[in-house]
């Protein structure tokens, strides 16, 4: 077995992200880290859009990220640490839109070791030297400069080691131009490793270290050390240095230290500035919970500077320093926004704050004011004895804040990310779509969505109106060359043609010059400032001044087909003649004397655009009744002679020649496509070569069981084609390589680009007698997600035989329930305690949920309409139980009515696991599954994290006992149960009479149930421990799963053993049999293994094409969706497997990480190719791909076909 990898959706969680100007322009960007791959995002002061200019792949995993910008320089430049043990400077170039390594600098070991650099970057602020930290003991600084050239050098590194150190942070200090300087958190446990009694490892002390790189002797010397409170966790950097300019200083430097619940001012020999973080004033907040700063961000402008500091709440907090040049005369701190949790903030110049949160959609807000007026309080040093640090060891008094919905900022974006995805399905469920949705349970704690994943592009619709009968076509024109917008919509229906105007209303106009009493065929703006109509008896060509030139057709003919650019019309008779005419340069149409008979009846014809500086375009396609196109040469030479022939399956429906950019096939100009649309729902894309005439690569697809409709249209400024069959498709270049994709939308009749003060990028289309005016915003996202919001973190959800209802669980640990919580409000009020409405009915998607001891939990059960995409009821859990597992049971003792079994546990711990109760809670369905009606719950020992049908009767992973319960009237009954597994049991899957058990520590096992002596035996498992988190059946014998450490890997038993045990009709056998290796007798074949870089959450086998054939697909923690596909052939294998080792030689991963030792982190691929190593040929420079090609004893188009024809056959992507 031989798997192909791909990522339809790549993760989108980020990790980090970095602000600076990258491109070298005068606008900022934005690079963000998704953990596995880099992504430059650019932020459109304008609109406040964020899009997207390139994103690559890494293969290696981004640890940290920095900006870094020379002394005097107008460009940044990304510093990357990473697990390759490399540190790395990246610089974007503008021209190629590529990332380019300008430097790799070994240091250590690859893998992400805790004393191997990588971990931690600061830079110098004045752009002079960079720090790269471990996790422990190692620190390297580099000095960075440039030569005569203007290069960027490095330096080699210098040490700043410290044995046997723990580092929490890293900072560069501003010094202005003395010797850079570097902040770190360091704790020395040298002691606390020797002393048994445990007092030392308590009175640890955690150090703020100053290092100094010292330029003129180059080397660093640890300046000054002093111990800081022991709960610190994060340095900020404080502005310093004096101006060039004038005697003033930029700041008092120094760093902000960020404690628990308190914030620090700290600087080598001058008194420390401490105030407390204020804390929501919440009648259920538990005033001894500790509050850390998890993210923060300085903004400097002119003369000022301020901080912005985020809490693990997600509250944002402003905090200023007051000084006198260097010295600090206050530290002051307010409350100032709330926004989801980051894991990092940036602020743009242009006044924009871009959070990149840890779960869910990342958020760009624009700052609305600084929240200098606002009566919010503020909190400052002075206000305490002697700045705060009277007894450093005693906390401050707590300050407290009242919470405000948005103010300082307003959303100016917002960027989907489905991270973290914890469980999914593949299913069609959605009526008319004939390729199956993923519904996927994404999110944490309150801002948890449920949300339903459709490949296609997203269209906003901006006008719907009912026309006044069927119209077969629509245009929509300018009326001179220079008009920036459209002025007429043309409609054709069968009898007659209807002309609006384009105003600040669309109304119907007579006087255009065109006729209304016949259908039209083709309309065109002609040369300067003319009009042209092509209907079944001539064409018009209507003058500025509204004189009407007419070509009428010979008597007892008509045209059947027409196409039409800037200079020239083609028309095809019904007596199979084409007729060509062409612009003279006084704007003249004049008819070429010949007519070329085609000698087949003519379905189709197509011309391009006229070329930048050209008279004409060289080329016409024509598509016959007699299955042919022929391309046919308009040039004055050899005017309508047949240059070359192409044969099809069916007869052609449409054809459509347009110019477009794919980087596969031709980086510096655009391709001339001919597009074929066959009557069959067929479409052929074919290269037409530019000099000689012949159709080359020819790449086909299904698009839907109707005739397809060809239209060129203009998609963000470049041609793009839509092709409308029983779906309607797009084909455009998006960051320079062509795409192909459905539109989510209403099927179309016909279509065409509309361009108006409103939606210069729109289109307009009509779907039987409806006129839509539409656009296609994101070109990027290829998934279109909605989403229905939870309450809690959702865990698992199945779904029901019968309706197509989802049955969801949420849970979310430290939470109380909602009744839980008004309980504890009365009890309060009893005792007399007053609070006010606004600190207690603030809404949880915004600001969270007060934080409860550990122990409690909120959970409920909800029911979800997935095609109304609608609740349809909650059942909330009730003292303190989390549901943790669910299934649906058809139990036998019932005659197989279908039963909702939630396992459930009460006061759980999670680590270690504990529990004071589990439960199997038993509900019927009532209402077709609308409703549940509780039946009776089953005290368990432990947490029940997997159930499962089987057999009629339910198995259950309850910890580490696998367990068959049958219904009673009071509770579910145990028959048989299986204690040797050693861990926990996560996964449960089975076929006919086996289980297939996922334990969460040791792999996959494989359990059969012998009826006659009612035994429950492990027959078969793995040979290594695995961390298991998703498991899947392939088939009978084979089982595909993922594991904690982002590894996805096949097993297999041997068909043999497999026989052997299905044919012991007691399981004596296997009682008897000895364990190999302290397990049981047999042990499984590991048949594929391959490193993702990402956590599996579940897999699934599925087919994701209408008739493609089945693949594994899989969906990670960082909101990846992937899919495995088997390879069907011995020739594809070696052929995939060939390009791919010479893709593994020729594209170097940007953070110098070997894909081969990355893609086999913890044990050696085996049998799975990458297949987005293979698909970054297509960005390859054309002499690598034809050299690659070469070896491979193909053409280039050969391959690239190759690789489209997997990726389109198996995912539809």
């Amino acid at each position: 077995m031989h798997l192909y990898n791909l990522t339809l959706q790549p993760p989108t969680a980020i990790t980090q992200a970095i602000v600076g100007n990258f491109s070298g322009a005068r606008q900022q960007e934005i690079i963000v880290s998704h953990g596995t791959r880099l992504e430059l995002l650019r932020p459109d002061v304008q609109t406040g859009k964020i899009s997207t200019v390139i994103a690559t792949d890494v293969f290696g995993s981004i640890r940290s990220l920095a900006a870094f910008r020379l002394t005097g320089g107008t460009k940044d430049y990304a510093i990357v640490g990473s697990d390759s043990g490399r540190i790395i400077i990246l610089d974007y170039d503008p021209k190629t839109s590529s990332f380019v390594k300008l430097h790799q600098e070994t240091y250590g070991k690859s893998g992400a070791r805790r004393i191997v650099p990588g971990q931690y970057l600061a830079t110098d602020p004045k752009g002079r030297s960079v720090m790269i930290s471990a996790m422990e003991k190692a620190k390297l600084v580099y000095i960075l400069n440039r030569d005569a050239a203007a290069n960027l050098t490095i330096s080699s590194p210098l040490e700043a080691h410290k044995n046997s150190a723990i580092i929490h942070h890293i900072v560069g200090l501003d010094v202005g131009f003395e010797n850079p300087m570097f902040a770190a958190l360091e704790v020395d446990y040298a002691e606390s490793d020797q002393d048994p009694t445990g007092d030392a490892f308590k009175n640890a002390e955690k150090m703020l270290t100053y290092y100094e790189l010292d330029l003129g002797l180059n080397h660093v010397v640890r300046k000054w050390s002093e111990p800081t409170d022991p709960r610190a966790n994060l340095l900020v950097q404080v502005p310093g240095g004096q101006l060039a300019s004038s005697e003033r200083f930029d700041g008092p430097s120094g760093v902000l230290v960020c404690c628990e619940n308190h914030i620090i001012y700290r600087h080598a020999d001058v008194p420390q500035h401490r105030v407390p973080i204020p804390r929501r004033r919440h009648p259920l907040e538990d005033l001894n919970r500790g509050l850390i700063i998890t993210a923060a961000v300085m903004h400097k402008m002119k003369g000022a500077f301020f901080f912005l500091l985020q809490s693990e709440d997600g509250d944002l907090y402003k905090v200023t320093i007051e000084h006198e040049d260097e010295e600090v005369k206050s530290l002051k701190i307010k409350y100032f926004d709330t926004v989801p949790v980051a894991s990092n903030l940036c602020i743009l110049k242009s006044g924009f704050l871009f959070v990149a949160s840890e779960f869910g959609n990342h958020y760009l807000y624009q700052f609305q004011k600084l929240g200098d007026d606002d009566d919010e309080p503020e909190f400052s040093s002075t206000s305490y004895p002697s700045f705060g640090m009277a007894d450093p060891s005693v906390p401050l008094p707590h300050a407290f804040f009242r919470l405000h919905p948005l103010d300082n900022l307003v959303v100016a974006d917002e960027l989907e990310s489905l991270d973290p995805i914890l469980d999914s399905k593949v299913m069609n469920l959605l009526p008319n779509s004939d390729t199956p949705q993923i519904f996927a349970a994404c999110g944490r704690g309150a801002r948890s969505t449920f949300r339903t994943l459709r490949h296609g592009l997203e269209v906003e619709e901006s006008v719907s109106s009912d026309l006044p009968g069927i119209p077969n076509a629509v245009w929509t024109t300018k009326r001179t060359e220079d008009d920036p917008f459209d002025s007429y919509i043309i409609l054709s229906f069968v009898n007659g043609t209807l002309v609006l105007s384009i105003g600040e209303t669309i109304e119907e106009v007579q006087d255009t010059g065109f006729l209304s009493s016949a259908p039209t065929l083709a309309v065109q703006q002609i040369g300067a400032d003319a009009l042209l109509q092509v209907h079944p008896h001539g064409i018009r060509h209507v003058l500025a001044d509204r004189r009407v030139n007419e070509w009428r057709v010979p008597q007892g003919k008509t045209i059947v087909s027409a196409t039409t650019n800037k200079r020239q019309v083609v028309v095809a008779l019904s007596s199979a003649e084409l007729v060509y005419f062409e612009l003279d340069l006084d704007g003249q149409l004049n008819e070429y004397q010949d007519r070329k008979a085609m000698g087949s009846t003519v379905l189709a014809l197509s011309i391009g655009d006229v070329p930048e500086g050209r008279q004409r375009t060289p080329y016409l396609a024509v598509g016959c009744e007699d299955q042919t196109v022929r391309i046919i040469s308009l040039d004055p030479e050899t005017t309508l002679e047949t240059i070359s022939l192409q044969a099809l399956t069916a007869p052609p429906s449409a054809i459509c020649i347009a110019d477009m950019l794919d980087a596969s096939i031709n980086k510096s100009q655009p391709t001339m496509f001919v597009n074929i649309g066959l009557q069959n729902g067929v479409l052929l894309r074919t290269v037409l070569d530019p000099i000689n005439g012949q159709l080359t690569d020819t790449r086909t697809r299904f698009l839907g069981t109707r005739p397809i409709k060809l239209v060129r249209v203009q998609i963000q400024r470049n041609p793009g084609i839509l092709a409308l069959s029983s779906r309607s498709w797009l084909n455009y270049t998006h960051q320079n390589l062509m795409h192909f994709t459905p539109l989510i939308y209403d099927n179309l009749d016909y279509a065409w680009s509309f361009s108006a003060e409103l939606s210069p990028e729109g289109l307009i289309g009509i779907a039987g007698s409806v006129l839509r005016i539409f656009q296609v915003p994101k070109l990027g996202t290829k998934l279109k997600q909605d989403s229905i919001p939870l309450s809690y973190t959702p865990r698992k959800f199945i779904t029901h035989p019968g309706n197509n209802y989802f049955y969801l669980i949420e849970g979310d640990h430290r939470t109380l329930g909602e009744e839980a919580a008004s309980t504890k409000l009365d009890e309060f009020r009893r005792q007399g305690k007053s609070f006010d409405d606004g600190e207690i009915n603030i809404p949880p998607e915004v600001f969270g949920r007060p934080k409860a001891p550990a122990g409690t939990w909120a959970s409920c059960i909800r029911i979800i309409d997935p095609v109304e995409a609608k609740t349809v009821a909650v059942i909330p859990m009730d003292s303190n139980e989390a549901a943790f597992s669910l299934a649906i049971v058809p139990f036998s003792a019932r005659n197989g009515e279908l039963h909702l079994v939630v396992g459930t546990a009460a006061d759980t711990i999670v680590s270690p696991r504990s529990c004071t109760s589990g439960y199997l809670r038993t509900y019927k369905f009532t209402n077709e599954g609308a409703g549940l009606e509780f039946q009776h719950k089953t005290e368990v020992d432990d947490v029940p994290l997997a159930l499962l049908a089987f057999q009629g009767r339910l198995v259950a992973g309850v910890g580490k006992a696998l367990r068959i319960y049958d219904i009673g009237k009071k509770k579910l009954l145990r028959k048989v149960e299986n204690k040797t597994f050693s861990s926990a049991i996560v996964t449960l899957s089975t076929q006919g009479s086996r289980i297939i058990v996922g334990d969460m520590q040791e792999s996959i096992q494989f359990a059969v149930y012998k009826p006659p002596e009612n035994r429950l035996l492990v027959f078969a498992d793995d040979s290594q421990p695995r961390w298991i988190t998703a498991s899947s059946m392939v088939d009978y014998n084979t089982i595909v799963a993922g594991d904690r450490f982002g590894n996805i890997f096949v097993n297999r038993l041997d068909p043999k053993v497999s026989e052997q045990v299905d044919d012991d009709p007691t399981g004596a056998g296997i009682l008897h049999e000895k364990g190999i290796l302290m397990g049981a007798p047999h042990k499984t074949k590991m048949l594929a293994h391959f490193h993702l870089g990402d956590l599996v959450t579940s897999i699934h086998k599925v087919s994701l094409v209408a008739g493609g054939r089945e693949v594994l697909m899989y969906t990670g923690l960082h909101g990846t969706i992937g899919i495995l596909v088997p390879f069907v052939s011995k020739e594809d294998v070696d052929f995939i497997s060939t390009l791919e080792q010479h893709m593994r030689t020729e594209q170097s991963s940007l953070v110098g990480r070997d894909q081969l030792s990355w893609r086999g982190y913890y044990a050696p691929v085996k049998a799975v190719v990458d297949g987005d190593l293979c698909e970054t040929y297509a960005r390859l420079p054309a002499a690598k791909q034809s050299s690659i090609a070469g070896e491979l004893d193909r053409t280039v188009g050969e391959v690239l076909k190759k690789l489209e024809q997997l990726r389109v056959t198996t995912s539809g992507f």
